[in-house]
C-alpha cells in the first residue's frame, strides 16, 4: 500500500474515532460481521467500556455459527455485548417476503434498541453502513433514518475494502470474513420466510462448510430445490463427477429433495435466478 494511500485511509480512520469522540456514548448494532465488528472495536476503543455496548440479534433468520462468532469476538475484544432475541419471523409482513422485507426486520430492530439505548444514558444508535452501501438498494436503511440511527462508518467515507484493510491492521479475524447476510436473504421473493425453511438452509450450509467449502457460498432455496453458488475458484473444484455427488448428498439430508449447482458461482443477490444451473 503506498504511503499517500495509508495516509488517507489512517486519515479516515481518525474521522470515524473524532465522530465517536464527538457523540460521546453509542449503542452498536452489532452482527458480527466485518463492518459492526470493525466499528463496535473503534466504539469501545474512543469511547471506553463504560459508554459503549454492543447489541446482537438473535433469531431464526441469523445462523448460530455466526451469531456465536459474533459473541466471542466481543468477548476477545472486550465489547459489552447484550444478546436480545428478535422475532421478525413472526411478523407477517416480513414473512410474506416483499421485496422490502429487510425494512420490516430492521425496524423491528431498532424499535428495540433505541429505546434500550435511552434506558442506558447512551447518547446515540450506531450501525455498520459503509459508504458502499448507501449507493446500494437497501430498503432497512429506511427503518434505520426513521429511527434516527447514525451510520459513522459512512459519515467517514469508509467503503468496503477500507474496512477490510484497517481490520486486518487491528488483527480482526473478520478481515477477511466472506459477505454473511440473513438467511432470509437465501429465499425468492414471494415465497414466505418460516423457520422451517431459515433451518434447512442453515443445515445445508453448514454441512458444505463441514465438507471444507471456503469462501462465498449460498444455498437458495427453491421450494424442494437448492440452488448452490459457490465462489469460482471452489466451483471448479467441486465439479467432478463424485465430488458433486458429495455436494448434493449433503444437502439433501438437509431437508431438500433437489439440488442444482449454479455455474454462474456466487453472485450477490441473485434471487429468482435459475438459469445456468446443473442439477446433482
Amino acid at each position: 500500500m503506498s504511503t499517500l494511500v495509508r495516509d488517507g485511509l489512517l486519515q479516515k480512520e481518525r474521522t470515524l474515532a473524532d465522530w465517536l469522540s464527538g457523540a460521546g456514548s453509542a449503542l452498536v448494532g452489532y452482527s458480527g460481521g466485518v463492518d459492526s465488528s470493525y466499528l463496535a472495536v473503534m466504539a469501545r476503543e474512543v469511547l471506553g467500556r463504560d459508554r459503549c455496548l454492543a447489541v446482537l440479534g438473535r433469531s431464526p433468520s441469523v445462523p448460530d455459527a455466526q451469531w456465536r462468532a459474533a459473541a466471542r469476538l466481543a468477548g476477545a475484544r472486550d465489547i459489552p455485548l447484550l444478546v436480545v432475541a428478535t422475532d421478525e419471523v413472526s411478523d407477517p409482513r416480513y414473512a410474506a417476503n416483499p421485496v422490502n422485507r429487510c425494512y420490516y426486520c430492521k425496524a423491528v430492530l431498532w424499535s428495540v434498541l433505541g429505546p434500550m439505548a435511552a434506558e442506558r444514558g447512551l447518547s446515540v444508535v450506531i450501525d455498520g453502513t459503509n459508504a458502499d452501501d448507501v449507493r446500494e438498494y437497501r430498503p432497512g436503511a429506511g427503518a434505520a433514518r426513521e429511527a434516527g440511527v447514525r451510520s459513522p462508518l459512512a459519515v467517514a467515507g469508509l467503503a468496503k475494502h477500507e474496512i477490510r484493510e484497517l481490520s486486518r491492521r487491528r488483527r480482526l479475524e473478520t478481515w477477511d470474513q466472506p459477505a454473511a447476510p440473513c438467511l432470509s436473504s437465501r429465499i425468492p421473493y414471494g415465497l414466505a420466510v418460516t423457520p422451517d425453511r431459515l433451518g434447512e438452509v442453515e443445515r445445508a450450509e453448514a454441512a458444505l462448510r463441514a465438507l471444507g467449502l471456503r469462501g462465498n457460498l449460498r444455498v437458495r432455496h427453491h421450494g424442494d430445490l437448492a440452488r448452490v453458488e459457490l465462489d469460482t475458484t471452489e466451483l471448479d473444484a467441486w465439479l467432478d463427477a463424485a465430488r458433486v455427488e458429495v455436494l448434493a448428498d449433503a444437502v439433501r439430508r438437509a431437508g431438500f429433495a433437489r439440488v442444482s449447482v449454479d455455474l454462474r458461482g456466487f453472485r450477490s443477490g441473485s434471487l429468482n435466478v435459475l438459469e445456468g444451473v446443473t442439477a446433482g
